[in-house]
């Protein structure tokens, strides 16, 4: 393991640690780089299992000292853009929207829109998530504020043959080609283009407003009426976008959702009230970073220009207001920037929509994995070469525990076939063998179980012969599905391997060295995705048999009501506490309950000493 080195300042700055080749594998940034790199540098028993693989790999440190923080996060994002650095987490920006653009660099500037990287001297509007909308909406301000929007080729050719084209005589053009517009004019027109989409409707609505009463006053009544054309066009194009606060507002809105190791940032621009933009940003975590960290280092590449950053930025959480991310924000903008987590109220709203957003990010992205057959030959090809496997595993199969402070122990078992979830083949365990928190005894019982058809059902889809059993937890409970195989005589004829829940490391039979999937890769995404799936289908199935064991336990003592009907009560009315809504009336109309059962169950649900249930939370 590398040693510490000395001599390591006690100033802000950045740290670098490269492997034997001299490749760089990870860069840091921190506040007090003495502090921060002695975290390092402790016993290999205090360290996550992440950084235990980053230290085992690393050769050499090295630092680089900046005047402030600030500085160091700058320097940071710059360092991992040139090095992509293994063990950093991987930033992606969505490009897949459209922008509208407006070249500046020209006299008589078209608007268009494009998909394409940023070019300097251009301005950008968006991105824009509805592409249809958006062509309605430049339609319609091409009636408001007449630009040209034909290409170069057919400007220059209109030009030579001095005489306009249809768009001009139909009014959705100003004609500069033909001079009927000078430069100064045009400019304001297409500054009205962009007021429009920085949000600022009032204005040109105002402004066309006084234009119609102009025209009118003086009676030139073609002028007015191209005026009202004009102010329902803008009408029609405004309606495209959502009013979410008052016509004064101007901020960002930010939120975070996450899934495994990815991480979908969207970032909303409130203009005027209005929301005109939406960026999203990708990312794959790489040392466990929090939410927090996350964001400060996808700041650099969320804000590149002083202009797009308002006075007010609003976080989903206030954790997530670090005094970095203040920092950052006001020395880019220049002025002070106020952020701020929303707790009610109509931002608070609008932070809500930008949740939900973030959220569908990262469905859309899970769903594109699952849909990509390649994606998912990918991924399986991966991890059967990480773990040693002679073939891609086609068959894989994932055991999950569920309890309750040792009660109601279950397991549970889901399958994925080509990288899909076969829900037909998906199993519940009830434990039986086991008492108590015994967590590692529990899962050798339902692996045990499950081997013991290995050899009975080849023919058939039910307990199909597996190519690889992921076991929910670490190397105990590989230990665990070992002896199971080894008490079946299958020790050697199953494949393995274990994933730890909260480093997201794999455990291989015979070796306790964790093998770590490459971050953002395919194969952990579909190995987390599994590992979800079976947490998710144990927990369901323990929540319900601990729902009949309450609702047994509290009608314990009833004449007339036995295991059968008290099933079936909990099957008619959902839950205890709906059952202790109901009247004596609804327990009646019951055709399977007599009177007196229903009369005696009345009294015991409202008798002040009945049993309530309570709010546990289910241990994993």
């Amino acid at each position: 393991m590398l040693a510490k080195p000395s001599g390591i300042p006690r100033q802000s700055g950045c740290y670098l640690f490269r492997n034997e080749r001299g490749t760089i594998i990870y860069v840091g940034k921190a506040r007090t780089l003495s502090q921060r790199l002695s975290s390092y540098f402790q016993r290999e028993s205090g360290l996550s299992q992440k950084t235990q693989l980053l230290m085992s790999e690393a050769t050499s440190v090295e630092w680089i000292v900046t005047p402030n923080e600030l500085d160091a996060l700058i320097l940071e994002n710059e360092l991992i853009k040139d090095n992509q650095p293994r063990y950093n987490m991987r930033l992606k920006d969505d490009k897949s929207f459209p922008f509208v653009a407006l070249d500046s660099r020209t006299p008589f500037a078209a608007p268009y829109t494009t998909r394409a990287q940023h070019v300097k001297g251009v301005r950008y509007f968006g991105p824009f998530v509805d592409v249809r909308a958006l062509r309605v909406t430049m339609d319609e301000l091409l009636q408001a504020f007449p630009l040209r929007s034909c290409s170069k080729h057919k400007f220059l050719y209109q030009q030579r043959i001095e005489r306009p084209c249809l768009l001009y005589d139909i009014g959705k053009c100003s004609g500069p080609c033909v001079g009927k517009i000078d430069p100064e004019g045009y400019q304001e027109l297409a500054q009205s283009w962009a007021r429009f989409f920085e949000g600022d409707v009032r204005q040109l609505r105002d402004r066309l407003r006084r234009q119609m009463r102009e025209a009118s006053e003086q009676q030139r009544y073609e002028a007015a009426a191209k005026a009202r054309d004009g102010l329902a066009a803008l009408e029609r194009a405004a309606g495209a976008q959502s009013v979410v606060l008052d016509d004064h507002s101007n901020l960002d809105v930010i939120a975070l959702a996450s899934e495994g190791s990815r991480v979908a940032i969207v970032r909303f621009r409130v203009r005027f009230g209005r929301i005109i933009g939406r960026t999203v940003h990708l990312v794959d975590r790489s040392m466990d970073e929090d939410d927090a960290e996350i964001l400060e280092n996808a700041m650099t590449d969320m804000y590149l220009d002083a202009e797009s950053i308002p006075a007010t930025v609003v976080v989903e959480r206030a954790e997530l207001a670090t005094a970095l991310v203040r920092e950052y924000l006001s020395e880019a903008r220049g002025k002070p920037v106020e952020v701020v987590a929303a707790q009610r109220g109509r931002r608070r709203r609008v932070v809500e929509l930008a949740i939900h957003d973030a959220q569908s990010v990262i469905r859309r992205d899970s769903l594109r994995r699952q849909a990509d057959h390649n994606v998912r030959s990918r991924a399986l090809q991966e991890l059967g070469a990480a773990l040693g496997l002679e073939q891609p595993p086609y068959r894989v199969e994932c055991f999950d525990m569920s309890h309750l402070q040792g009660t109601n122990y279950v397991g549970s078992m889901v399958v994925f076939e080509d990288g899909l979830p076969v829900k037909s083949d998906y199993r519940h365990f009830n434990v039986k063998e086991v008492l108590g928190n015994d967590d590692v005894g529990a899962m050798e019982e339902v692996v045990r179980r499950r081997l013991s058809h290995w050899e009975e059902h080849q023919g058939s889809s039910k307990f199909r012969r597996a190519d690889l059993i992921i076991i929910d937890g670490g190397l105990p409970q590989l230990h665990a599905a070992e002896k199971a195989a080894r008490s079946l005589e299958l020790l050697g004829l199953v494949e393995f391997t274990a994933l730890a829940k909260r480093e997201e490391l794999l455990y291989r039979p015979g070796s306790s060295t964790p093998i770590a999937l490459e971050r953002g890769s395919e194969s952990l995404y579909l190995v987390q995705r599994i590992r979800d799936e079976a947490h998710r289908f144990a927990i369901t199935f323990h929540r319900s048999k601990r729902g009949k064991s309450m609702v047994a336990t509290s009608l314990e003592g009833i004449e007339g009501l036995g295991p059968a009907r008290r099933g079936r009560l909990l099957e008619t009315f959902g839950s205890l506490n709906a059952l202790r809504q109901a009247t004596l009336d609804e327990l009646d109309a019951l055709a399977w309950l007599p009177s007196d059962v229903a009369s005696r169950l009345y009294d015991h649900l409202r008798a002040p000493t009945a049993p309530r249930p309570t709010k546990d939370s289910d241990d994993e």
